[in-house]
């Protein structure tokens, strides 16, 4: 029957550490039941409830374990956190240097030491020290490097927050927190344009493809870059506009219809512009952002509505330049059909860019 009991509450575990809570905690319920002087349980439903933000449970689950196995360190570690997050700052740093005494060679004690401290500004240089200890101890281990990383934060360290993450990248390729950190400081830089933008949020995301929070940034960049067409449509337009002299000067009237030969140049002009505005620059993306696009498209009236009027101006703009027109007014109404919408639409859809 133990041996059952330990095989039911590794199982558990190991679901936890997959990030499976909920199926952790109902196998840790059918263990409990069944042997609720299991203090290993305990101590691992403990953990269960602090990852849902249960903090109170946490500290209930702890304190059974606890009261079966005093100074088992594990739940000690569990109530000093749980203690943090209900902030009852003095219980919970006793119960992290209570941790460190009895296992003074477990990193997790010193990050829970490290975690309690870091309730009091004057005291951040302790909680240094102790991180530092936590990656001395485990150097290949991420939690380790998540302490320091905290706690370098708390102190001003950028040189450590940094080491912190390549460290964590290092270990672990995979690291969602990390990934976000390093993300974050590549999107800092000072004139990042979207399309490469979008290119390192969908690297992120490839890597932690249930982030939300990069989903949403990919989606925004992604948005901005469809944004963009338009400025493409509204330059065809003066262009066929400029081509035609739509709007002349009483000096100086451009006679019409426009030479076969000028037209077709400016029709290689709007399609030039096309292809190195967008065409090469959407071929030349990574995979991930081209299925971004068209994810965007389909599951977002404002982006295809960008496209569509991007098409609408450069199909207007085609129209005043293929046309032999032999007087203004019908390619005045066409060029504005094209480009008063468009630059309408600029204007008013600026708040779903961010």
């Amino acid at each position: 029957m133990t041996a059952s009991r330990n095989v039911l509450t590794e199982q558990a575990s190991a679901l936890y550490s997959l990030g499976r809570i909920d199926e952790a905690k109902a196998l840790l319920a059918k263990q409990l039941t069944a042997s609720p002087e299991d203090f290993r349980g305990w101590t691992e439903l403990g953990r269960c409830h602090y990852r849902l933000d249960d903090h109170e449970q946490a500290l209930m689950a702890a304190a059974a374990a606890l009261s079966l196995e005093p100074g088992y360190v594990d739940a000690l570690i569990v109530r000093a956190y749980a203690l943090r997050r209900l902030a009852r700052i003095d219980e919970c740093l006793a119960t992290a240097q209570e941790a460190v005494r009895i296992a003074p060679q477990l990193w997790q004690t010193h990050a829970a030491r490290a975690e309690a401290l870091n309730a009091w500004q004057p005291r951040w240089p302790e909680v240094l020290e102790a991180a530092q200890e936590a990656v001395r101890l485990a150097p290949e281990e991420t939690g380790a490097h998540y302490a320091l990383w905290k706690a370098a934060t708390l102190n001003g360290r950028s040189d450590l927050t940094d080491l912190a993450v390549r460290e964590m990248l290092r270990i672990d390729p995979n690291d969602s927190f990390a990934l976000d950190r390093r993300t974050e400081k590549e999107l800092a830089t000072p004139g990042m344009r979207n399309g490469r933008r979008a290119e390192v949020y969908a690297s992120a995301l490839a890597a932690d493809p249930a982030s939300d929070r990069m989903r949403a940034g990919l989606d925004g960049a992604v948005f901005q870059m469809l944004r963009g067409t338009r400025w493409l449509a509204v330059l065809s337009l003066l262009l066929a506009g400029v081509a035609v002299d739509l709007f002349p000067s009483e000096d100086d009237i451009r006679e019409l219809p426009l030479p076969l030969g000028t037209r077709v140049y400016v029709l290689l002009l709007i399609g030039l512009l096309w292809a190195f505005g967008a065409w090469r620059r959407y071929r030349k993306m990574r995979a991930g952002v081209r299925l971004s696009v068209r994810s965007l498209l389909r599951r977002m009236f404002w982006a295809r509505l960008v496209l569509v009027q991007a098409v609408l101006g450069t199909l207007c703009a085609v129209i005043i330049v293929a046309v032999p027109w032999t007087a203004r007014d019908a390619p005045q109404v066409v060029f504005w059909a094209g480009l008063a919408p468009t630059l309408l639409t600029i204007w008013f859809d600026r708040p779903r860019t961010r």
